[in-house]
């Protein structure tokens, strides 16, 4: 295990005054409401990833040029399920695609990841599927965005950024960060917990920390059955995990749970959980329910996580571009977020498999462990 360096590894305790501060993006609720007119798109689009799939009403014989720049090396299996049933649909549907991969570290150089971005506009790509990883990618992304080439398909993010008003980005896609930390923050506050305190390690500063820890904090402080004993920021890393929840441990290790943002960092906290040997006594939750996060439930390693039923946003993806090369781009909504299920250690293989069944779709039980860094 790594041992525990602080000095050495970007771990910062929580400062609340960020939590009052305005939102620069909106809600699914708040951007539905603001434009009603998207309900119904959004449910006719909801039904079309559900169903089987209909090849485009007209012969498509140029290939599509795609570009994709995903995180690499996580645990979480989610980013190459994405890419897989991404592909196996736009091949069912009949669309033509020439695909470029980039993959990169979300805490890498800043530079590194706008340099592929560019690369994939001088490309001259049709669409580039991103995901902000800070507010410079936003900036820069506006700027490709006002361009209006490539379409640009923000991936697992469903909260439209106000900032660019109505210039948004062809698709906001994958599933609500703040609705699965709802379900999560619900679970805990119906347990019969004995120790009210609780700890929260975060993934790496940014948006994906705000939706999913600071939202958990903000449900459990209005509820005020359990209280926040600590908090850490993470390098979004297994490694940086355990170091935060070795440290929580020391300051306090009486906790109720310990609530994680991500499948590394629950990995990470687990990890200090078993050394301790608090497993059981001390719960920790997965997010996201990949294969990893499904198999440490069963070990009991896991004691909770939200599932996502994740090949729909690879669907959702391809049915988009299917509609805009018809012609039909009124038809793709602002904003796709797909379906949640609870799991706990407790949940019968039965269901857990029927869950895999409707989750993993088109890319299967399991997936390849690691992409490298750059396809073609």
């Amino acid at each position: 295990m790594p041992r525990l360096l602080p000095s050495l590894i970007c771990l910062s305790l929580l400062l609340f005054s960020h939590l009052a501060q305005a939102r620069d993006y909106w809600l699914i609720s708040e951007f539905l409401n603001l434009n009603p007119q998207q309900r119904s798109i959004s449910a006719n689009f909801q039904d079309m990833v559900q169903a089987l799939p209909r090849p485009a009403d007209r012969r498509i014989t140029k290939p599509v040029k795609i570009s994709i720049i995903y995180p690499q090396q996580e645990q979480s299996d989610y980013w190459r399920r994405s890419v897989r049933s991404f592909e196996s649909r736009l091949q069912e549907l009949g669309i033509p695609y020439q695909i470029n991969k980039f993959y990169t570290d979300p805490t890498a150089d800043i530079r590194r990841q706008e340099q592929l971005v560019l690369t994939a506009v001088e490309d001259n790509t049709d669409y580039l599927i991103f995901t902000l990883f800070s507010n410079r990618h936003q900036r820069l992304l506006e700027r490709i965005i006002a361009n209006g080439k490539p379409k640009v398909i923000l991936q697992n993010i469903t909260t439209p950024i106000k900032a660019w008003h109505d210039k948004q980005p062809f698709l906001y896609v994958g599933f609500d960060h703040h609705n699965g930390t709802r379900l999560l923050a619900n679970l805990f506050l119906k347990q019969d917990i004995a120790v009210k305190d609780y700890a929260l390690v975060y993934w790496a500063k940014g948006y994906i920390s705000e939706l999913r820890g600071d939202s958990f904090i903000e449900i459990m402080r209005d509820n005020r059955k359990f209280q926040l004993s600590s908090s850490y920021y993470t390098n979004a890393n297994r490694g940086s995990a355990y170091t935060a929840a070795a440290n929580i441990m020391l300051e306090n290790p009486n906790l109720g749970f310990i609530y994680t943002c991500s499948t590394d960092v629950a990995f990470g906290v687990s990890d200090v959980i078993k050394e301790k040997g608090k497993t059981g006594e001390i719960l920790v939750n997965g997010w996201g329910g990949g294969s990893a996060e499904l198999n440490a439930l069963q070990t009991g390693e896991l004691d909770v996580t939200v599932m996502r039923m994740n090949d729909d946003n690879g669907v959702a993806m391809a049915e988009a571009i299917k509609l805009d090369q018809e012609g039909k781009s009124q038809l793709v909504p602002t904003i796709y977020s797909g379906q949640f299920a609870l799991v706990t250690k407790d949940t019968s293989a039965q269901e857990i498999n029927r869950l895999k069944n409707r989750a993993f779709r088109y890319s299967g039980i399991s997936v390849e462990p690691a992409l490298k860094e750059q396809e073609h």
